[in-house]
């Protein structure tokens, strides 16, 4: 059965405001399609730079319903992912893209004060960790590689100071960098959605596109109404690949699965874990968590349901088929919480590109119909770089972002079915093997180590 994500129910409990649905014929400068984060940072961004434009958002569900409101708040930069921006885009844009999405923290905090958006953002950093001895280590080549370019924000803890920390003994090893932030992911996207409605930007609910015509102006029917615009945004991310066949191979769809625990704020100050750090440790498809401003502890991990030939499928809105073994994870990072309930737990789809980037481009070549997704995990943060790339295109400017090597489309495909679907099972299984031998203390199987090999760069940093 389709459920509300938890944070989008949280959010809405002190915003019952729905904008209405699409109703009749009606014109705009620029039509967007999706009101997550990259939909309205991209209106929002737009609007920024052209009060006069005429914007028209429309949203199939609710703002945030999407993954802006199924993720788990961790705000993080690109610079763990600096040396596949490097072998991809060159030394002088890698340095300039993470540069960027450290920017994009701070452009996101400064935002929220100037709106009033209460979105519980804690810019407590984030903390890297080994929860293996294999893991010890995994980061120390990337710190080398951002130090030589001036870029370098990380620094190695103590092992006593990253379980102080982190709050568990579970973290062997770690680094920290303290550009980084997290958020209510809920509270944020809502957030969002009524800066953009007080900007004027006109926003629809409820209003899934059915189809639109690619001439110039283009035409965007819903079930009770029509847009007709100038230029049109598709910023619906995951569910690309399910409406676009040209997108299919160019994303795989797999979730990324959480819990959260009830109210504990008690045992959080007990255990020393009440800042808005997040945890990540060095494992393919991390753990990941952090507490939440109200006294809870959220846990994730991704990596787990894959889609075929990137539909969505009906398990992305439910709750999360691995809440039994995340629940288990918890406990082994937080013995302590052991007696303290699950709240919820949920998943939600992530498109995964090939490169573990997101990419921009036009829609068949059309210069009037933009779209961006492909985010791989890691859109809080830069999706307002997406905003930022998006709205340039939109405005036809001449800047660092239109000529970015991120707008030239998607930089390889996946396999076609089934060896996509079949792939990544084997090579998803194999990871788990070559990590639970890894958490055991025992030498992986090599087939494992090769299979482990072939995963994309998608994780959460690179290898050495």
């Amino acid at each position: 059965m389709s459920m509300r994500p938890f944070w989008i129910e949280q959010a809405l409990f002190n915003d019952g405001d729905l904008a209405p649905a699409l109703q009749g014929a009606q014109r705009a400068d620029v039509c967007i399609v999706g009101g997550g984060f990259t939909g309205l940072w991209t209106a929002i961004q737009a609007k920024q730079l052209n009060p006069a434009l005429d914007i028209v958002l429309l949203e199939s569900d609710l703002c945030g319903a999407g993954a802006s409101g199924r993720n788990g708040g961790c705000l993080l930069t690109w610079s763990a992912k600096f040396f596949t921006l490097r072998r991809l885009f060159g030394e002088a844009e890698a340095v300039r893209l993470v540069r960027a999405s450290e920017a994009a923290v701070q452009h996101i905090a400064d935002f929220c004060r100037e709106h009033g958006i209460d979105a519980e953002l804690r810019q407590d950093g984030t903390l890297y960790t080994a929860t293996s001895r294999a893991q010890i280590g995994t980061l120390e080549p990337v710190m080398r590689g951002l130090e030589a370019c001036g870029i370098q924000s990380y620094w190695t803890l103590p092992p006593d100071e990253v379980v102080r920390r982190s709050g568990s003994a579970r973290n062997l090893a770690g680094v920290y960098s303290p550009i980084a932030a997290t958020v209510h992911p809920g509270k944020l996207v809502r957030g969002l959605r009524r800066t953009a409605l007080a900007m004027g930007i006109r926003i629809h609910e409820r209003s899934p596109m059915l189809d639109f015509s690619t001439g110039h102006p283009v035409t965007v029917r819903t079930p009770a109404g029509s847009i007709e615009a100038k230029k049109l945004v598709l910023a619906i991310n995951a569910w690309m690949a399910s409406q676009f066949p040209q997108f299919e191979r160019t994303i795989a769809i797999v979730s990324s699965d959480m819990v959260i625990t009830e109210r504990c704020p008690e045992l959080l100050r007990r255990i020393g874990f009440t800042d808005g750090v997040s945890v990540l440790d060095s494992r393919t498809f991390v753990y990941y968590y952090r507490s939440t401003a109200d006294g809870r502890i959220m846990l994730g991990k991704g990596g787990n349901t894959f889609s075929w030939g990137g539909r969505i499928a009906p398990v992305f809105d439910q709750r999360s088929p691995y809440e039994v073994e995340l629940t288990q994870a918890l406990h082994s990072f937080f013995p302590a919480l052991e007696g303290t309930p699950i709240t919820a737990s949920w998943n939600g789809p992530s498109d995964r590109s090939v490169t573990g980037f997101p990419f921009f481009g036009r829609l068949n070549g059309a210069p009037h119909i933009h779209y961006g997704f492909g985010y791989s995990g890691n859109g809080v943060g830069p999706t307002y770089m997406g905003g930022q790339i998006l709205s340039s295109l939109l405005l036809d400017l001449d800047n660092a972002w239109t000529r970015s090597p991120l707008t030239q489309g998607p930089r390889g495909y996946f396999p076609p079915e089934p060896l996509r679907y079949v792939g990544s099972i084997v090579v998803r299984n194999a990871i788990r093997r070559k990590e639970r031998a890894e958490d055991e203390g025992r030498q992986p199987w090599q087939v494992d180590r090769m299979l482990s090999k072939l995963a994309n760069a998608a994780g959460k940093a690179d290898k050495a």
